[in-house]
C-alpha cells in the first residue's frame, strides 16, 4: 500500500509543481484503487480502514479549502492518500506535511525578499481569527500576487519521507 501511496504522491506532486493543479483523474483513480486495493487485502477491515482514510483527509482539510488557502485538487489528494494508506499513517503524512510546507513557504518568503509582507499577513490572519472572521482576500489563494506554496509537492515530500522512514527503519 505504502508504494501504491507514493506513486500516487510523486504524480500529484510533480502535476502541482508543473502546473499548479492536481487533476480530478488522478486524485479519484487513486481513491478508487485504494478502497479495492485494502478490499482486496484487508476484506471488509480494508475497506472499512480506508474509507476512515477518505473520510478523515477529506474532513481535516476541507476547512482550509473553505478559507481558499488550500486548493480542491490538494483536498482531494487528501482524502485519496488517506483511502489508500488509512487514517492512522494519513494523520502522519499530514503533520509531516504541514512542517514540509512551512520549510517551503520559508524558502520562498526569504527568496523573493517578502518576509515584512508575510509578516503583516501572519498578523492579518491571526487578527481574524481572534475575531472570528474569515481572512481577507490578500491572505487567500485567490490574491494573484500572494506567494503560494504547492501544497502537493508537501504532501508529496512527506509522502516519500514516510515510506522511506518506513522502509529503512524496519516499520
Amino acid at each position: 500500500m505504502l508504494g501504491l501511496a507514493m506513486v500516487l504522491a510523486v504524480v500529484a506532486g510533480y502535476t502541482d509543481w508543473r502546473e499548479r493543479r492536481i487533476p480530478n483523474w488522478l486524485t479519484v483513480s487513486g481513491a478508487i484503487a485504494g478502497l479495492a486495493v485494502n478490499g482486496i487485502l484487508g476484506g471488509w477491515v480494508g475497506v472499512k480502514t480506508s474509507l476512515l482514510g477518505f473520510g478523515l483527509g477529506l474532513l481535516l482539510l476541507l476547512p482550509f479549502v473553505l478559507l481558499r488557502s488550500l486548493g480542491a485538487g490538494d483536498w482531494k489528494l487528501g482524502g485519496a492518500l488517506g483511502a489508500v494508506v488509512g487514517w492512522q499513517a494519513l494523520i502522519t503524512l499530514l503533520i509531516g506535511s504541514i512542517f514540509v510546507a512551512g520549510v517551503m513557504a520559508l524558502i520562498l518568503v526569504i527568496y523573493k525578499r517578502r518576509f515584512k509582507q508575510t509578516m503583516r499577513n501572519i498578523w492579518s490572519m491571526l487578527g481574524s481569527i481572534a475575531a472570528f472572521r474569515a481572512p481577507g482576500m490578500e491572505v487567500s489563494l485567490d490574491n494573484p500576487q500572494a506567494l503560494k506554496v504547492p501544497y502537493g509537492v508537501a504532501l508529496a515530500l512527506s509522502t516519500l519521507l514516510f515510506g522511506a522512514g518506513t522502509v529503512w527503519g524496519g516499520r
